[in-house]
Protein backbone atom coordinates (compact mmCIF):
# COMPACT_ATOMS: atom_id res chain seq x y z
CA UNK A 1 0.00 0.00 0.00
CA UNK A 2 1.04 3.08 -0.70
CA UNK A 3 0.53 6.39 1.46
CA UNK A 4 0.97 10.32 0.38
CA UNK A 5 1.33 12.59 3.12
CA UNK A 6 0.60 16.64 2.36
CA UNK A 7 3.77 18.77 3.82
CA UNK A 8 5.11 21.87 3.26
CA UNK A 9 8.54 21.55 0.95
CA UNK A 10 11.04 23.22 3.07
CA UNK A 11 14.32 21.45 2.74
CA UNK A 12 17.42 23.41 3.76
CA UNK A 13 19.90 22.40 0.79
CA UNK A 14 22.82 23.19 2.85
CA UNK A 15 21.84 20.06 5.12
CA UNK A 16 20.77 18.40 1.92
CA UNK A 17 24.29 18.74 0.64
CA UNK A 18 26.56 17.93 3.61
CA UNK A 19 26.40 14.08 3.28
CA UNK A 20 26.80 13.57 -0.13
CA UNK A 21 29.82 15.92 -0.14
CA UNK A 22 31.49 14.95 3.29
CA UNK A 23 30.92 10.96 1.96
CA UNK A 24 32.68 11.90 -1.71
CA UNK A 25 35.62 13.83 0.43
CA UNK A 26 35.87 10.68 2.56
CA UNK A 27 35.46 7.93 0.12
CA UNK A 28 38.57 9.89 -2.04
CA UNK A 29 41.13 10.41 1.36
CA UNK A 30 42.18 6.71 2.24
CA UNK A 31 42.85 5.43 -1.20
CA UNK A 32 46.15 4.95 -2.47
CA UNK A 33 47.91 7.31 -4.82
CA UNK A 34 47.83 5.75 -8.47
CA UNK A 35 50.08 5.23 -10.88
CA UNK A 36 51.11 8.01 -13.33
CA UNK A 37 49.44 8.75 -16.02
CA UNK A 38 52.34 8.24 -18.26
CA UNK A 39 53.43 4.84 -16.63
CA UNK A 40 49.63 3.44 -16.44
CA UNK A 41 48.76 4.93 -20.62
CA UNK A 42 50.87 4.69 -24.15
CA UNK A 43 50.80 8.75 -23.96
CA UNK A 44 53.53 11.05 -25.54
CA UNK A 45 54.20 14.29 -24.04
CA UNK A 46 53.63 17.00 -26.85
CA UNK A 47 56.53 19.95 -27.27
CA UNK A 48 55.67 22.21 -25.05
CA UNK A 49 58.14 24.31 -22.53
CA UNK A 50 58.90 23.23 -19.25
CA UNK A 51 57.73 25.44 -16.17
CA UNK A 52 61.02 27.40 -14.69
CA UNK A 53 61.38 29.36 -11.84
CA UNK A 54 60.95 32.73 -14.13
CA UNK A 55 57.61 31.35 -15.02
CA UNK A 56 56.61 31.29 -11.35
CA UNK A 57 57.54 34.71 -10.47
CA UNK A 58 55.71 35.95 -13.46
CA UNK A 59 52.76 34.51 -12.24
CA UNK A 60 53.16 36.08 -9.38
CA UNK A 61 53.09 39.34 -10.62
CA UNK A 62 50.13 38.58 -12.31
CA UNK A 63 48.15 37.13 -9.71
CA UNK A 64 49.64 39.81 -7.27
CA UNK A 65 52.28 37.60 -5.05
CA UNK A 66 52.46 34.10 -4.01
CA UNK A 67 49.64 32.92 -1.99
CA UNK A 68 47.63 32.20 -5.45
CA UNK A 69 50.22 30.21 -6.92
CA UNK A 70 51.37 27.31 -5.26
CA UNK A 71 54.69 25.17 -5.61
CA UNK A 72 55.29 22.75 -3.07
CA UNK A 73 54.38 19.31 -3.53
CA UNK A 74 51.94 18.75 -0.46
CA UNK A 75 49.93 21.64 -2.00
CA UNK A 76 50.12 20.49 -5.46
CA UNK A 77 49.60 17.01 -5.44
CA UNK A 78 45.60 17.00 -4.78
CA UNK A 79 45.55 18.90 -8.35
CA UNK A 80 47.59 16.22 -10.02
CA UNK A 81 45.01 13.21 -8.79
CA UNK A 82 41.43 12.60 -10.56
CA UNK A 83 38.49 12.48 -8.03
CA UNK A 84 38.69 8.69 -8.88
CA UNK A 85 42.40 7.75 -8.62
CA UNK A 86 42.64 6.88 -12.27
CA UNK A 87 45.18 9.31 -13.55
CA UNK A 88 48.44 11.45 -12.05
CA UNK A 89 50.12 14.30 -13.40
CA UNK A 90 53.01 16.07 -11.93
CA UNK A 91 52.60 19.43 -12.66
CA UNK A 92 54.71 21.79 -10.62
CA UNK A 93 52.70 24.64 -10.38
CA UNK A 94 48.71 25.34 -9.18
CA UNK A 95 47.55 28.98 -10.39
CA UNK A 96 44.67 30.27 -8.46
CA UNK A 97 43.31 33.61 -10.23
CA UNK A 98 40.28 35.66 -8.78
CA UNK A 99 39.15 37.29 -12.13
CA UNK A 100 38.65 36.84 -16.23
CA UNK A 101 41.32 39.60 -16.38
CA UNK A 102 43.82 37.54 -14.43
CA UNK A 103 43.16 33.92 -16.86
CA UNK A 104 43.63 36.21 -19.63
CA UNK A 105 47.19 37.59 -18.78
CA UNK A 106 48.12 34.27 -17.65
CA UNK A 107 46.82 32.31 -21.31
CA UNK A 108 48.25 35.01 -23.17
CA UNK A 109 51.57 34.33 -21.16
CA UNK A 110 51.83 30.65 -21.24
CA UNK A 111 50.57 30.79 -25.13
CA UNK A 112 53.69 33.24 -25.83
CA UNK A 113 55.77 30.67 -23.80
CA UNK A 114 54.14 27.20 -25.16
CA UNK A 115 53.49 26.05 -21.52
CA UNK A 116 50.52 24.14 -21.55
CA UNK A 117 47.61 24.81 -19.41
CA UNK A 118 44.80 22.58 -17.61
CA UNK A 119 42.05 23.97 -16.07
CA UNK A 120 40.19 22.47 -13.32
CA UNK A 121 36.84 23.32 -11.54
CA UNK A 122 35.98 21.13 -8.62
CA UNK A 123 37.90 18.19 -10.07
CA UNK A 124 34.83 15.26 -9.57
CA UNK A 125 35.40 14.53 -13.09
CA UNK A 126 35.31 10.40 -14.15
CA UNK A 127 37.63 10.53 -17.34
CA UNK A 128 40.95 12.04 -16.40
CA UNK A 129 39.51 15.70 -18.43
CA UNK A 130 40.27 17.77 -15.09
CA UNK A 131 43.92 16.96 -13.85
CA UNK A 132 47.37 17.19 -15.81
CA UNK A 133 48.67 14.22 -17.86
CA UNK A 134 52.58 15.58 -17.61
CA UNK A 135 53.52 18.69 -15.63
CA UNK A 136 50.60 20.86 -17.38
CA UNK A 137 50.28 24.03 -15.49
CA UNK A 138 46.90 23.74 -13.42
CA UNK A 139 44.57 26.80 -13.43
CA UNK A 140 42.06 25.90 -10.83
CA UNK A 141 39.02 28.39 -10.81
CA UNK A 142 38.11 27.74 -7.37
CA UNK A 143 38.30 31.14 -6.23
CA UNK A 144 36.15 32.51 -9.19
CA UNK A 145 33.37 32.12 -7.22
CA UNK A 146 31.32 35.31 -7.07
CA UNK A 147 27.31 35.19 -7.84
CA UNK A 148 26.69 38.51 -10.12
CA UNK A 149 23.11 38.34 -10.51
CA UNK A 150 19.62 36.60 -9.78
CA UNK A 151 16.75 38.15 -12.01
CA UNK A 152 13.70 36.39 -10.09
CA UNK A 153 11.67 37.50 -12.61
CA UNK A 154 13.63 36.33 -15.68
CA UNK A 155 14.84 33.42 -14.30
CA UNK A 156 18.27 34.08 -14.87
CA UNK A 157 21.56 33.59 -12.83
CA UNK A 158 24.94 35.55 -13.70
CA UNK A 159 27.90 34.04 -12.10
CA UNK A 160 31.86 33.02 -12.22
CA UNK A 161 32.52 29.87 -13.14
CA UNK A 162 33.85 28.44 -9.68
CA UNK A 163 30.59 28.72 -7.97
CA UNK A 164 29.63 25.39 -6.34
CA UNK A 165 26.71 24.17 -7.35
CA UNK A 166 25.24 23.00 -4.57
CA UNK A 167 25.57 26.98 -3.70
CA UNK A 168 24.02 28.37 -6.85
CA UNK A 169 21.21 25.91 -6.06
CA UNK A 170 20.93 26.67 -2.60
CA UNK A 171 20.73 31.07 -3.54
CA UNK A 172 18.47 30.30 -6.70
CA UNK A 173 15.91 28.44 -4.22
CA UNK A 174 15.54 31.61 -1.93
CA UNK A 175 14.65 33.32 -5.03
CA UNK A 176 12.08 30.75 -6.07
CA UNK A 177 13.88 29.41 -9.04
CA UNK A 178 15.21 25.98 -9.24
CA UNK A 179 19.02 24.97 -11.23
CA UNK A 180 18.29 23.19 -14.02
CA UNK A 181 21.22 20.53 -12.94
CA UNK A 182 21.20 18.10 -10.11
CA UNK A 183 24.52 16.05 -9.28
CA UNK A 184 25.11 13.63 -6.82
CA UNK A 185 28.78 16.18 -6.47
CA UNK A 186 26.98 19.11 -6.40
CA UNK A 187 28.38 19.86 -2.96
CA UNK A 188 31.95 20.20 -4.79
CA UNK A 189 31.00 20.12 -8.73
CA UNK A 190 31.54 23.90 -9.95
CA UNK A 191 29.20 25.25 -12.51
CA UNK A 192 32.00 25.97 -15.22
CA UNK A 193 32.87 22.30 -15.43
CA UNK A 194 29.17 21.20 -15.97
CA UNK A 195 28.76 23.33 -18.19
CA UNK A 196 32.66 22.55 -20.06
CA UNK A 197 31.36 18.69 -19.87
CA UNK A 198 28.09 19.27 -20.38
CA UNK A 199 26.64 17.34 -17.82
CA UNK A 200 23.60 15.59 -17.50
CA UNK A 201 22.41 14.95 -14.45
CA UNK A 202 19.46 13.89 -12.20
CA UNK A 203 16.87 16.49 -13.77
CA UNK A 204 17.35 16.10 -17.16
CA UNK A 205 14.88 13.95 -18.64
CA UNK A 206 12.65 17.79 -16.85
CA UNK A 207 15.08 20.08 -17.94
CA UNK A 208 17.50 19.40 -20.90
CA UNK A 209 20.72 19.84 -21.42
CA UNK A 210 22.73 22.69 -20.55
CA UNK A 211 22.76 23.51 -24.58
CA UNK A 212 19.23 24.93 -24.24
CA UNK A 213 19.34 26.22 -20.40
CA UNK A 214 23.02 28.33 -21.06
CA UNK A 215 22.04 31.75 -22.29
CA UNK A 216 25.65 32.95 -22.57
CA UNK A 217 28.84 32.44 -21.52
CA UNK A 218 32.37 34.36 -21.23
CA UNK A 219 35.44 32.30 -22.16
CA UNK A 220 39.09 33.03 -22.29
CA UNK A 221 40.87 31.44 -25.61
CA UNK A 222 44.38 29.84 -25.86
CA UNK A 223 45.77 33.27 -27.01
CA UNK A 224 43.67 35.44 -23.60
CA UNK A 225 41.22 36.94 -25.67
CA UNK A 226 38.20 37.35 -23.65
CA UNK A 227 34.72 36.05 -25.83
CA UNK A 228 32.19 37.86 -24.44
CA UNK A 229 29.30 35.85 -25.43
CA UNK A 230 27.08 37.10 -22.81
CA UNK A 231 23.42 37.03 -22.77
CA UNK A 232 20.57 37.42 -20.59
CA UNK A 233 17.39 36.21 -23.53
CA UNK A 234 16.05 33.55 -24.00
CA UNK A 235 15.76 34.40 -27.74
CA UNK A 236 18.72 35.89 -29.40
CA UNK A 237 18.92 34.60 -32.58
CA UNK A 238 21.74 36.36 -33.24
CA UNK A 239 24.42 34.69 -36.37
CA UNK A 240 26.71 31.23 -35.32
CA UNK A 241 25.71 30.64 -31.85
CA UNK A 242 29.37 30.60 -30.69
CA UNK A 243 28.76 29.46 -26.98
CA UNK A 244 28.09 25.93 -28.28
CA UNK A 245 31.49 25.83 -28.87
CA UNK A 246 32.44 25.94 -25.40
CA UNK A 247 29.54 24.90 -23.82
CA UNK A 248 30.77 20.56 -23.75
CA UNK A 249 34.60 21.00 -25.08
CA UNK A 250 36.10 20.47 -21.50
CA UNK A 251 38.35 23.33 -21.83
CA UNK A 252 40.08 22.60 -24.90
CA UNK A 253 38.58 25.29 -27.00
CA UNK A 254 38.65 27.94 -24.21
CA UNK A 255 38.29 28.54 -20.60
CA UNK A 256 34.57 29.26 -19.51
CA UNK A 257 34.81 32.28 -16.77
CA UNK A 258 31.25 33.67 -16.44
CA UNK A 259 28.23 32.52 -17.71
CA UNK A 260 24.14 32.84 -17.38
CA UNK A 261 21.40 30.24 -17.38
CA UNK A 262 18.38 29.96 -16.75
CA UNK A 263 16.46 28.77 -14.06
CA UNK A 264 12.83 27.75 -14.13
CA UNK A 265 10.67 28.53 -11.08
CA UNK A 266 10.77 26.27 -8.34
CA UNK A 267 7.81 23.39 -8.15
CA UNK A 268 5.06 23.60 -5.19
CA UNK A 269 4.60 19.97 -4.90
CA UNK A 270 7.77 17.56 -4.92
CA UNK A 271 6.87 13.74 -4.93
CA UNK A 272 9.11 11.19 -4.48
CA UNK A 273 8.55 7.19 -4.53
CA UNK A 274 10.70 4.48 -4.25
CA UNK A 275 10.06 0.89 -6.28
CA UNK A 276 10.48 -2.33 -5.67
CA UNK A 277 10.55 -4.65 -9.45
CA UNK A 278 11.36 -8.27 -10.19
CA UNK A 279 13.22 -7.86 -13.76
CA UNK A 280 14.74 -4.67 -16.37
CA UNK A 281 11.86 -5.93 -18.38
CA UNK A 282 9.23 -4.79 -15.76
CA UNK A 283 11.63 -1.75 -14.86
CA UNK A 284 12.02 -0.25 -19.30
CA UNK A 285 7.28 -1.10 -18.80
CA UNK A 286 6.87 0.61 -15.75
CA UNK A 287 9.11 4.01 -17.40
CA UNK A 288 7.30 3.85 -19.95
CA UNK A 289 3.84 3.95 -17.92
CA UNK A 290 5.33 6.97 -15.89
CA UNK A 291 5.80 8.71 -19.07
CA UNK A 292 2.18 8.33 -20.16
CA UNK A 293 1.02 8.32 -16.66
CA UNK A 294 2.56 10.76 -15.44
CA UNK A 295 3.60 13.23 -17.83
CA UNK A 296 4.41 17.23 -17.40
CA UNK A 297 5.58 16.37 -13.48
CA UNK A 298 7.79 13.95 -14.55
CA UNK A 299 11.01 15.27 -13.15
CA UNK A 300 13.42 12.23 -12.39
CA UNK A 301 13.07 8.60 -13.45
CA UNK A 302 16.02 6.51 -11.96
CA UNK A 303 16.95 2.68 -12.53
CA UNK A 304 18.70 0.95 -9.89
CA UNK A 305 20.60 -2.59 -9.49
CA UNK A 306 20.16 -4.83 -5.96
CA UNK A 307 24.34 -4.80 -6.39
CA UNK A 308 24.15 -0.62 -6.62
CA UNK A 309 21.87 -0.03 -3.68
CA UNK A 310 23.86 -3.03 -1.73
CA UNK A 311 27.01 -0.96 -2.18
CA UNK A 312 25.42 2.48 -0.91
CA UNK A 313 23.52 0.90 1.89
CA UNK A 314 26.40 -1.19 3.51
CA UNK A 315 29.68 1.27 2.92
CA UNK A 316 27.11 4.40 4.17
CA UNK A 317 25.14 2.72 6.73
CA UNK A 318 22.05 4.14 5.03
CA UNK A 319 18.42 1.92 5.45
CA UNK A 320 16.45 0.90 2.26
CA UNK A 321 12.70 2.30 2.97
CA UNK A 322 11.33 -1.32 1.11
CA UNK A 323 12.77 -5.42 0.97
CA UNK A 324 15.61 -6.08 -1.55
CA UNK A 325 14.68 -6.59 -5.37
CA UNK A 326 16.62 -7.40 -7.96
CA UNK A 327 15.83 -3.58 -9.58
CA UNK A 328 14.27 -0.58 -7.97
CA UNK A 329 13.13 2.43 -9.19
CA UNK A 330 13.41 6.32 -8.12
CA UNK A 331 10.55 8.34 -9.96
CA UNK A 332 10.26 11.95 -8.65
CA UNK A 333 7.01 14.54 -9.41
CA UNK A 334 7.21 18.20 -9.74
CA UNK A 335 4.19 20.21 -9.90
CA UNK A 336 2.12 23.34 -8.77
CA UNK A 337 -0.91 21.71 -7.21
CA UNK A 338 -0.36 18.68 -5.01
CA UNK A 339 -4.05 17.38 -4.84
CA UNK A 340 -3.24 17.00 -8.94
CA UNK A 341 0.07 15.51 -8.26
CA UNK A 342 -1.13 13.02 -5.81
CA UNK A 343 -4.11 12.14 -7.63
CA UNK A 344 -1.94 11.18 -10.74
CA UNK A 345 0.66 9.45 -8.96
CA UNK A 346 -1.51 7.45 -6.70
CA UNK A 347 -2.86 6.41 -10.41
CA UNK A 348 -0.24 5.52 -12.07
CA UNK A 349 1.32 3.34 -9.31
CA UNK A 350 -2.19 1.63 -8.20
CA UNK A 351 -2.09 0.99 -12.20
CA UNK A 352 1.56 -0.58 -12.16
CA UNK A 353 1.08 -2.45 -9.44
CA UNK A 354 -2.08 -4.44 -10.71
CA UNK A 355 -0.32 -5.31 -13.81
CA UNK A 356 2.26 -6.93 -11.75
CA UNK A 357 5.19 -4.66 -12.66
CA UNK A 358 6.02 -2.71 -9.60
CA UNK A 359 6.13 -5.42 -6.66
CA UNK A 360 6.16 -2.55 -3.13
CA UNK A 361 7.50 0.73 -2.72
CA UNK A 362 7.26 3.85 -0.57
CA UNK A 363 5.72 7.52 -1.78
CA UNK A 364 6.41 10.62 0.50
CA UNK A 365 6.31 14.43 0.00
CA UNK A 366 8.43 15.09 3.17
CA UNK A 367 11.87 16.46 3.01
CA UNK A 368 13.54 14.53 4.92
CA UNK A 369 12.55 11.12 3.68
CA UNK A 370 12.77 12.51 0.01
CA UNK A 371 15.95 13.92 1.06
CA UNK A 372 17.24 10.09 2.47
CA UNK A 373 15.92 8.59 -0.56
CA UNK A 374 17.52 10.11 -2.85
CA UNK A 375 21.00 9.76 -0.69
CA UNK A 376 20.88 5.94 -1.23
CA UNK A 377 20.91 6.91 -5.24
CA UNK A 378 23.33 9.80 -4.81
CA UNK A 379 25.99 7.81 -2.83
CA UNK A 380 26.20 4.96 -5.27
CA UNK A 381 29.08 6.20 -7.17
CA UNK A 382 31.38 6.82 -3.86
CA UNK A 383 30.46 3.38 -2.67
CA UNK A 384 30.95 1.52 -5.45
CA UNK A 385 35.29 2.99 -4.76
CA UNK A 386 35.51 1.50 -1.49
CA UNK A 387 36.25 -1.75 -2.31
CA UNK A 388 39.69 -0.69 -3.96
CA UNK A 389 39.63 0.27 -8.07
CA UNK A 390 36.40 1.20 -9.68
CA UNK A 391 36.32 1.04 -13.65
CA UNK A 392 33.24 3.64 -14.44
CA UNK A 393 31.53 3.52 -17.56
CA UNK A 394 29.16 6.30 -18.69
CA UNK A 395 27.15 5.65 -22.05
CA UNK A 396 24.14 6.00 -23.37
CA UNK A 397 21.72 2.86 -24.77
CA UNK A 398 18.60 2.02 -26.40
CA UNK A 399 16.26 1.07 -23.77
CA UNK A 400 15.84 -1.95 -24.83
CA UNK A 401 19.26 -2.86 -24.57
CA UNK A 402 20.22 -0.84 -21.54
CA UNK A 403 20.83 -3.22 -18.71
CA UNK A 404 22.45 -6.32 -21.21
CA UNK A 405 25.93 -4.84 -21.09
CA UNK A 406 25.83 -5.06 -17.20
CA UNK A 407 25.34 -9.02 -17.48
CA UNK A 408 27.68 -9.21 -20.62
CA UNK A 409 30.51 -7.52 -18.48
CA UNK A 410 29.94 -9.72 -15.25
CA UNK A 411 30.36 -12.71 -17.36
CA UNK A 412 33.45 -11.51 -18.94
CA UNK A 413 35.32 -10.12 -16.28
CA UNK A 414 34.03 -13.32 -13.82
CA UNK A 415 36.07 -13.21 -10.31
CA UNK A 416 38.56 -10.50 -11.70
CA UNK A 417 35.94 -7.98 -10.65
CA UNK A 418 34.77 -7.66 -6.72
CA UNK A 419 31.11 -6.62 -8.39
CA UNK A 420 29.72 -5.36 -11.71
CA UNK A 421 26.76 -3.41 -11.31
CA UNK A 422 24.34 -1.17 -13.46
CA UNK A 423 22.14 2.10 -12.51
CA UNK A 424 21.93 5.24 -14.02
CA UNK A 425 19.01 7.72 -15.57
CA UNK A 426 16.76 5.39 -17.39
CA UNK A 427 14.32 8.72 -18.03
CA UNK A 428 17.10 9.75 -21.10
CA UNK A 429 19.06 6.16 -21.71
CA UNK A 430 22.50 6.89 -19.45
CA UNK A 431 23.82 3.92 -17.86
CA UNK A 432 26.24 4.00 -15.15
CA UNK A 433 28.32 0.93 -15.61
CA UNK A 434 30.51 0.14 -12.80
CA UNK A 435 33.62 -2.70 -11.86
CA UNK A 436 34.26 -2.65 -9.02
CA UNK A 437 38.29 -4.20 -7.81
CA UNK A 438 40.88 -4.97 -5.54
CA UNK A 439 43.27 -2.88 -7.50
CA UNK A 440 43.75 -1.45 -11.21
CA UNK A 441 45.72 -4.49 -13.42
CA UNK A 442 46.33 -4.86 -16.77
CA UNK A 443 44.54 -7.68 -17.26
CA UNK A 444 40.97 -6.81 -16.61
CA UNK A 445 41.31 -3.44 -17.90
CA UNK A 446 42.12 -5.19 -21.41
CA UNK A 447 39.05 -7.15 -20.51
CA UNK A 448 36.91 -3.90 -20.46
CA UNK A 449 38.49 -1.68 -23.05
CA UNK A 450 37.92 -1.65 -25.67
CA UNK A 451 35.10 -4.49 -25.59
CA UNK A 452 32.29 -1.72 -23.25
CA UNK A 453 33.09 0.73 -26.17
CA UNK A 454 32.61 -1.67 -28.90
CA UNK A 455 29.80 -3.14 -27.61
CA UNK A 456 28.27 0.36 -27.19
CA UNK A 457 28.64 1.07 -30.54
CA UNK A 458 27.20 -2.32 -31.97
CA UNK A 459 23.82 -0.93 -30.56
CA UNK A 460 24.05 2.47 -32.24
CA UNK A 461 25.15 4.15 -28.50
CA UNK A 462 27.44 6.50 -27.57
CA UNK A 463 30.44 5.94 -25.54
CA UNK A 464 29.97 9.71 -23.28
CA UNK A 465 26.28 10.34 -21.74
CA UNK A 466 27.23 13.26 -20.00
CA UNK A 467 30.67 12.86 -18.52
CA UNK A 468 32.63 14.12 -21.60
CA UNK A 469 35.78 12.21 -22.97
CA UNK A 470 38.51 13.64 -21.20
CA UNK A 471 41.81 11.41 -20.91
CA UNK A 472 40.37 8.46 -20.72
CA UNK A 473 37.88 7.98 -23.78
CA UNK A 474 39.94 9.70 -26.50
CA UNK A 475 40.85 6.93 -28.28
CA UNK A 476 37.17 5.89 -28.28
CA UNK A 477 35.77 8.70 -29.64
CA UNK A 478 35.77 6.93 -33.18
CA UNK A 479 32.90 4.46 -31.87
CA UNK A 480 30.38 7.82 -31.59
CA UNK A 481 31.73 9.79 -34.14
CA UNK A 482 32.78 9.47 -37.88
CA UNK A 483 36.21 10.75 -39.62
CA UNK A 484 34.60 13.71 -40.88
CA UNK A 485 33.39 14.86 -38.05
CA UNK A 486 36.53 14.19 -36.23
CA UNK A 487 38.40 16.06 -38.84
CA UNK A 488 36.66 18.80 -38.37
CA UNK A 489 37.17 18.78 -34.28
CA UNK A 490 40.52 18.80 -35.40
CA UNK A 491 40.18 21.40 -37.59
CA UNK A 492 38.63 23.63 -34.94
CA UNK A 493 41.14 22.99 -32.31
CA UNK A 494 43.99 24.12 -35.17
CA UNK A 495 42.15 27.43 -35.19
CA UNK A 496 41.34 28.29 -32.01
CA UNK A 497 44.53 27.05 -30.39
CA UNK A 498 46.91 26.95 -32.39
CA UNK A 499 49.64 25.72 -29.77
CA UNK A 500 47.58 23.54 -28.70
CA UNK A 501 48.49 24.44 -24.87
CA UNK A 502 44.53 24.44 -23.53
CA UNK A 503 44.11 21.05 -21.86
CA UNK A 504 46.08 18.61 -24.21
CA UNK A 505 45.56 15.15 -24.51
CA UNK A 506 42.30 15.33 -23.61
CA UNK A 507 38.86 14.75 -25.74
CA UNK A 508 40.69 14.54 -29.40
CA UNK A 509 42.64 11.43 -30.26
CA UNK A 510 46.20 12.14 -30.86
CA UNK A 511 47.67 12.48 -34.35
Amino acid sequence: MFLLRSMPLKASLSQKNVLPNLCRRLASSHREIPALTKERYPVKRGQYSEVTDRDVTKFESILGGSSRVLTQAEDTQGYNIDYLGSVRGYSRVVLKPKSTEEVADIMKYCNERKLAVCPQGGNTGLVGGSVPVFDEVVLSLQLMDKIEQIDEYSGILVCQSGCVLGTLEEKVNEKGLVMPLDLGAKGSCHIGGNVSTNAGGLRLVRYGNLHGSVLGVEAVTAEGRVMDLMSNFKKDNTGYHLKHLFIGSEGTLGIITKLSIFCPTASKSVNVAFLGLESYDAVKNTFLAAKRGLGEILSSCEMIDEASLESSTYHFNLQSPIEKYPFYMLIETSGSNMAHDEEKLTNFLESSMENGLVLDGTVTNEPTKMRNIWKLRELIADSLINDGYCFKYDISLPLDNFYDIVLAVRDRVGPLATKVTGYGHIGDSNLHLNVSCAKFTPEIYKLLEPFVYEYTSNVRGSVSAEHGIGFLKTKYLKYSKRPESLMLMQQMKQLMDPNGILNPYKVLPQV
